[in-house]
């Protein structure tokens, strides 16, 4: 790890990202104006909630019809049925439900609440409750704007955070939904720890610790802080996303 020091930037005055927006110039554009050059190596975190603006991920409870099942989950849940009627279209299965939280698998293999489906600081002016969902493909997302913003460095790495709750801890923190460039999931199994003993088991959650870095200077609120870079940090490059961070369900101690 370099040096053994990092640094975060947070870019400032990052502007209102509305449908259709291209994320990967607004980015660089923010770049310019905090007088801030990306050099290989760097990694760029990006708020889930921006990719998803840009990319229209939005739908309108108001044109919700909820399902029979829906109706019955929400009862359960004690949660509008037509927001229990959008997270079943995002979701693979259901977990745990208990009034306030439904827990999922969501499209995307990720294991969290609501699917990811977000109220807060949302808004769109041609509907009239409008929920914000999921990026598509997250890990495609940061590819493009990875590839927009490396031009001629030797390496760039793009993470897509989210914030979650975890299943063994209050509070909630960062966590990669996307990434490019990095290794997602950083295996030590075979290396040696301090004293010469074969490490068996470890692996790093390395997109993970990006993200939750970044996430202290993003905020929860309404800092209107979607990017933070983050440089310091040797890693190995790889293009394989966040799917080796998914755990495998028959090992999903939790389930």
């Amino acid at each position: 790890m370099g040096d053994l020091s990092i640094n975060l930037f947070a870019l400032a005055d990052f502007p209102l990202v509305q449908p259709g927006d291209d994320l990967a110039v607004l980015i660089a554009a923010s770049l310019e104006a905090n007088h801030v050059t990306l050099e290989a190596g760097d990694i760029v975190v990006i708020a889930q909630k921006v990719v998803s603006k840009a990319e229209n991920c939005f739908r309108d409870l108001a044109q919700i019809t909820p399902t029979a099942e829906a109706k019955t989950l929400a009862a359960k849940a004690d949660k509008d049925p037509r927001m229990i009627e959008a997270i079943l279209a995002e979701s693979n299965e259901v977990v745990r439900v208990v009034p306030g939280v439904v827990i999922v698998e969501s499209r995307l293999g990720l294991v969290h609440a609501n699917a990811g489906i977000d109220q807060s600081n949302v808004s769109h002016d041609q509907m009239a409750e409008p929920i914000l969902l999921l990026p598509e493909d997250p890990d495609r997302s940061a590819v493009v704007i990875r590839d927009y913003l490396q031009g001629d460095l030797a390496s760039l790495g793009v993470v897509i955070s989210d914030s979650v709750g975890r299943a063994w801890r209050n509070g909630t923190t960062g966590l990669a939904i996307g990434c490019a460039g990095l290794e997602a999931l950083c295996d030590l199994r075979g290396e040696n720890d301090l004293f010469g003993r074969v490490l068996e088991v470890t692996e790093i959650g390395f997109a993970d610790e990006v993200a939750s870095a970044a996430s202290l200077l993003m905020g929860q609120a309404d800092e209107a802080v979607p990017v933070v870079i983050l440089r310091g940090l040797d890693f190995p490059t790889s293009e394989q996303g966040v799917g080796s961070l998914l755990r495998d369900k028959t090992k999903d101690l939790f389930r």
